[in-house]
């Protein structure tokens, strides 16, 4: 099959190169090919085209179901963590009744029910972490994003259950926090269980305990059968599909990993690189705590989200720092004709959000952090896509922005902070996202003071 501005490169070193350095890889590609290129990566199908043009995007985007479907097949790099049965992995009218399912507890009057309790774990992490000394953010933001998780999609805020959910699903996350231990999930030759101390028998006997306490939750609830519980999996395994049928527990199993693992992992980087920017930058730390001040004692939650500058500084780390560097995969279902190139049935292509958000034309000075750029443009679902598009658009994003300005408003609102390493922090491959790859050091300078918010 003839494809567009396919890389001279060998196939190995190119899946090398994506798996080890996939900015390095991407960069290197655009400066050839700005708009489009072929790919041999691994992970997603073999040969990929990576789009990054608004229009192309807007093409396949608008074109779901039709010139180009969204497959589950391709995403087999997922389905150690997640499961066959995730929404992520299904198909047409099955991924099509299964987002019906979960879409209804991430939006509406569920959200302000979040917000509270958002406010509150933050200030419960902050009163734990160690004032003599510096931290990492992007660890405390991973305990505040799974504590997120556990009591709004699982209803756990404590017992022994809960607890041992907490360690064990810090513990999973943190085997892939790296390129190098990244790999095991993308070269299947690798994913041999030597015992307790290799990486992936480490990994399997992980997913077992998890296992083991997602299937023994899932089996009390049906026991109990409490209707007036309102957390997701309660409210998941109540719902029924057009055809009158409930999930499994094997689907409800699958749907929980994709919202602990993807869910609290992609949120906590963003709301890692949110803290380094705003520390970074005095001018956006200012101008972010006079905004804030603005809302006076005690503001409700949908009162904060709503405050213009934190939404862009918000969406400003989303663009510079997208922890998702590609859509899901589309797979070329007729003769189509994209940017002046003939693709052909069963050719892959995939959006890149990595390189979009980071064109000079739709972004000048596209390596500067510029809040203000979000309040003098309104950019269009294929100029601006953190969380993806189409059918595939990520179900969590209501929540995760959400999440987003609450913690880093009540930060900013209650704690000074202050960053301990002057170089700039640089992003790394954890698992198939980006993550700031020294986890952003910071210390504690005080309390700010009780003026305003």
């Amino acid at each position: 099959m003839q494809l567009p501005n396919t890389l001279n490169t060998p196939s190995f070193l190119q899946k090398l190169h994506w798996v080890a350095d996939p900015i390095g890889y991407m960069e290197s590609a655009t400066q050839k090919y700005p708009d489009l290129f072929t790919a041999e990566i691994v992970g997603f199908g073999d040969t990929v085209v990576f789009v990054q043009h608004p229009k192309a995007l807007q093409e396949i985007l608008t074109n779901d179901r039709k010139k180009f479907a969204a497959l589950g097949e391709p995403n087999k790099t997922l389905e150690p963590l997640i499961g066959n049965f995730s929404v992520i992995m299904l198909e047409r009218e099955r991924h099509k009744r299964r987002r019906q399912l979960l879409m209804p507890p991430f939006h509406g009057d569920r959200m302000k029910a979040y917000g509270k309790l958002i406010c509150d774990l933050v200030e419960k992490i902050f009163s734990q972490l160690p004032h003599d000394r510096f931290f990492l953010a992007r660890t405390a933001m991973q305990q505040i994003s799974l504590e997120v998780i556990l009591q709004a999609v699982f209803g756990l805020s404590e017992g022994e259950r809960y607890q041992q959910l907490k360690h064990l699903l810090m513990l999973i996350t943190d085997l892939f926090q790296s390129p190098f231990t990244s790999s095991f999930l993308y070269f299947s030759f690798l994913q041999k269980d030597l015992g307790v101390w290799s990486p992936w028998g480490k990994f399997v006997r992980l997913r077992q305990q998890i296992d083991e306490l997602l299937y023994a939750e899932i089996a009390e609830r049906r026991l109990q059968g409490d209707l007036n519980r309102i957390d997701i999996l309660s409210l998941l395994m109540a719902a029924k599909d057009e055809q009158g049928e409930s999930m499994s527990d094997r689907e409800l199993r699958d749907e929980m990993m994709t919202l602990l693992l993807a869910g609290q992992e992609t949120t906590a980087s963003a709301m890692a690189w949110g803290l380094y920017w705003i520390h970074r930058l005095p001018e956006v730390h200012e101008k972010l705590l006079q905004e804030l001040n603005t809302l006076g004692d005690s503001p409700s939650p949908m009162s904060i989200v709503q405050l213009p500058y934190l939404t862009a500084v918000c969406n400003e780390t989303l663009r510079i720092h997208p922890v998702a560097m590609l859509t899901f995969p589309r797979v070329v279902q007729e003769p189509t004709e994209l940017l002046g190139y003939t693709l052909e049935p069963g050719a892959i292509v995939m959006g890149c959000i990595y390189l979009l958000h980071q064109r000079e034309d739709l972004y000048p000075q596209n390596q500067q952090f510029l809040p203000e750029r979000f309040l003098k443009r309104q950019f269009s679902p294929y100029e601006f896509m953190p969380f993806g598009g189409g059918v595939r658009r990520c179900i969590g994003d209501a929540l995760a922005p959400f999440e987003i300005k609450l913690v880093l408003a009540t930060i900013v609102s209650r704690y000074q902070l202050s960053l301990v390493d002057p170089r700039p922090e640089q992003p790394q491959r954890r698992g198939i996202t980006l993550a700031p790859k020294s986890g952003v050091k910071l210390k504690f300078c005080g309390e700010v003071a009780a003026s305003g918010y």
